[in-house]
């Protein structure tokens, strides 16, 4: 048996390049295919190895020589079928051999499945019950290889005649799911893509459709807390959006006969000559639906009027106010977050109708994104993928659409994690994200400003540049924010409460109706007074006098400060030291209230990124800072460049980067002194 393995004598054995003619009616290989027979191993190595491996070899090439014969034979057997139940055992003695195969090679499972896939491609009037005994003759080949595409498109027409079939359960679940772990680009092949959009909708057809999917959804996580698999959540994302977008592509189609997204904002008012469209129909709101703050389009405004039941406040704009706030903007040379909290012009509520398949599609798929919402692990790259909104401006539009969304926006502003709700925002200024769209006057808003408070309140509450988040809602949202606030929203009372403080608000008159704004309920009025109270301690605070230089004593804690600062004057205070305190960034709050304070020492302090945030906003005129061993990270010390007036930084042992370093020693022109030993940048 030996012998009969072993190939015939080659005369280039020697020089690796022996190749065997094989031809003729029984080889199975066609005229004048030339098979390349295994150049052996050769080295200083044992003898006995290398006959292995020249052995093993050998076999490998008989092996190969032998299967593609059988597959030659296949594709002819199988190219003109008689009667389908030989078919349908030949194919089951097929995927017998390749699995039976001892090559290592991918193109073994794949050669069947391209010969089935051509077969069912020439062959279109089989019954539905002789498409099932051929799938589940192939099932063995798909648990580890993807189906190619024209078997793709088999099996979606199988998910949209027969949802119900237990082949869509039994045979096709673990294909997905290996699609949906294993696949690296959908745009290479999208009919994988389109399978697993098809397979859901199927899915969904199933009796309690819906849960159905969700233990699909569940079983692609995983029990555990965090999911092993890193490509189900893009994948199933990019499944979702192709779907979502489906629904309105025969709209979309017709652009000439679809408004743009600003004639969408306005309300549809222009004058326009477009026809009636197609089953999916834009349809014209009425006037009295135009929010009050389409005023806020135009550029010259002087005033603008918030009306309700409750409230009638006139706000005069003075006419420097834009400018001013541009150039605090201009010149800032910290990551641009809330440059993107730009106005929106207000929309109208359009209604868009789809058909009863592509509403039961979207329902179907915008369900999904909610539960993906729902999984902790998920929902900071679900946040980052949905950032730069990936929906077409129809389904924008859409009232159902985007109130089902709205669900996942609310989980992205309740979760505490900044690489989370930061996503609201939109990616660049002048574009729209999710704040602007779900906004008092945004196309999706519906609930009177209550997810817009939501989405504030997290957004103040991690924001390092404060005072500029707060001239921006100044400058876009006062209205809808006084509002609020006259309905008693906490969150509201607050931004008020602040933008006093902060004197972000120049304009008297502006200021007096904020101040009656406050006063008009119990929660307001408690806060505003607790305002008065502390300007008043501000005030007694930064009185001139007090002592120059100041040191407090090791082990003291962020209530010492407090309590010391409350004590007297500190006016003059120019140096302060902290260093070998207890100390955290929660002092920051009394830091910044100290107006002649140039010099200050934090070494080995618990003071860290946030206080730095706040310290950089507010101390610009600080000269000497000293923030050796503390927990500080490129996070905190990236905001140091909006401090020109610091000429020595002390960044010893901190978690500071050599890109941070280069970065801050370009903006910081005045910056002499540095310390960055025990960095990386050292």
């Amino acid at each position: 048996m030996r012998a009969k393995h072993t190939p015939p004598p080659n005369p280039d054995w020697d020089a690796g390049e022996g190749k065997l003619a094989l031809s003729g009616r029984g080889s199975g290989v066609g005229a004048g295919d030339a098979l390349t027979y295994p150049k052996p191993v050769t080295g200083p190595c044992c003898p006995f190895l290398l006959q292995a491996a020249n052995s093993y070899l050998r076999d490998q090439w008989f092996h190969s020589l032998q299967w593609k014969k059988k597959i030659y034979k296949y594709k002819k057997v199988l190219s003109n079928p008689s009667r389908w139940e030989v078919v349908l055992k030949e194919i089951r003695t097929l995927v017998d051999m390749a699995l039976a195969s001892p090559l290592q090679d991918d193109s073994i499972n794949q050669a069947p499945l391209e010969i089935v896939s051509k077969l069912l491609s020439e062959n279109t009037n089989l019954t539905p019950q002789e498409h099932e005994n051929i799938i589940v003759a192939i099932a063995p080949l798909l648990e580890n290889n993807h189906p190619p595409p024209d078997l793709c498109e088999f099996f979606c027409k199988h998910c949209r005649e027969r949802p119900r079939s237990m082949v869509v359960i039994e045979v096709f679940t673990p294909v997905v799911q290996r699609i949906l772990k294993h696949n690296m680009d959908f745009g290479k092949c999208p009919r994988l893509r389109l399978f697993t959009q098809e397979y859901i909708l199927a899915l969904n057809e199933l009796n309690a459709g819906m849960e159905v999917v969700k233990k699909f959804i569940q079983s692609m996580h995983g029990p555990t807390g965090h999911c092993p698999h890193p490509r189900v959540l893009p994948n199933l994302v990019a499944v979702c959006l192709a779907a979502i977008y489906s629904c309105y592509e025969e709209f979309i189609n017709s652009r000439d006969n679809s408004p743009s997204l600003k004639e969408i904002r306005n309300g549809c008012q222009q004058p326009c000559d477009r026809k009636p469209t197609l089953p999916l129909r834009l349809l014209h709101p009425s006037p009295d639906l135009v929010s009050q703050e389409a005023a806020l389009s135009e550029a010259r405004l002087k005033s603008v009027v918030v009306a309700s039941s409750e409230i009638h406040v006139e706000v005069e704009r003075a006419s420097t106010a834009t400018p001013a706030l541009t150039a605090s903007s201009g010149n800032d040379s910290e990551p641009n977050l809330i440059d993107c909290l730009l106005v929106s012009p207000a929309c109208s509520t359009m209604s868009i109708e789809l058909g009863p398949q592509a509403d039961r599609t979207l329902g179907c798929y915008v369900e999904i994104l909610k539960l993906l919402s729902d999984y902790d692990d998920w929902r900071p790259s679900l946040a980052s993928l949905l950032q730069p909104i990936p929906f077409p401006k129809e389904a924008l539009a859409h009232e159902k659409f985007t109130q089902e969304l709205k669900y996942v926006i609310q989980r992205f502003a309740e979760d505490p994690r900044q690489e989370v709700h930061s996503c609201l925002l939109s990616v660049r200024a002048g574009k729209d994200g999710w704040f602007q769209l779900y906004s008092p006057g945004g196309v999706a808003c519906d609930d009177d400003g209550e997810l817009f408070a939501s989405m504030v309140h997290i957004l103040m509450g991690s924001c390092y540049k404060t005072k500029k988040f707060l001239l921006s809602l100044a400058e876009n949202k006062l209205g809808p924010c006084m509002l609020l606030a006259l309905r008693g929203n906490q969150t509201m009372v607050e931004i008020l409460c602040l933008m006093l403080e902060y004197n972000i608000i120049d304009h008297n008159d502006t200021q007096l109706q904020i101040i009656s704004t406050l006063e008009s309920t119990d929660a307001g009025k408690r806060m505003y007074e607790q305002l008065c109270d502390r300007q008043r301690e501000l005030k007694e605070l930064q009185r001139k006098g007090g002592p120059t230089r100041l040191t407090l004593p090791s082990k003291s804690t962020d209530a010492d400060l407090a309590r010391l600062l409350s004590s007297g004057s500190f006016g003059n205070l120019e140096n302060l030291s902290l260093a070998f305190t207890n100390v955290t960034s929660a002092c920051a709050e009394h830091l910044i209230k100290l107006p002649s304070l140039k010099q200050l020492n934090l070494w080995s302090t618990q003071f860290g990124d946030a206080g730095l945030r706040l310290l950089s906003e507010h101390l610009t005129m600080l000269q000497v800072l000293n923030l050796c061993e503390t927990p500080v990270t490129d996070a905190g010390l990236l905001a140091l460049s909006s401090m020109k007036s610091l000429c020595s930084l002390n960044m010893n042992s901190t978690k500071l980067s050599a890109d941070t370093y280069e970065d801050l020693k370009a903006k910081l022109p005045n910056l002499k002194e540095v310390d960055v030993r025990y960095t990386e940048a050292w």
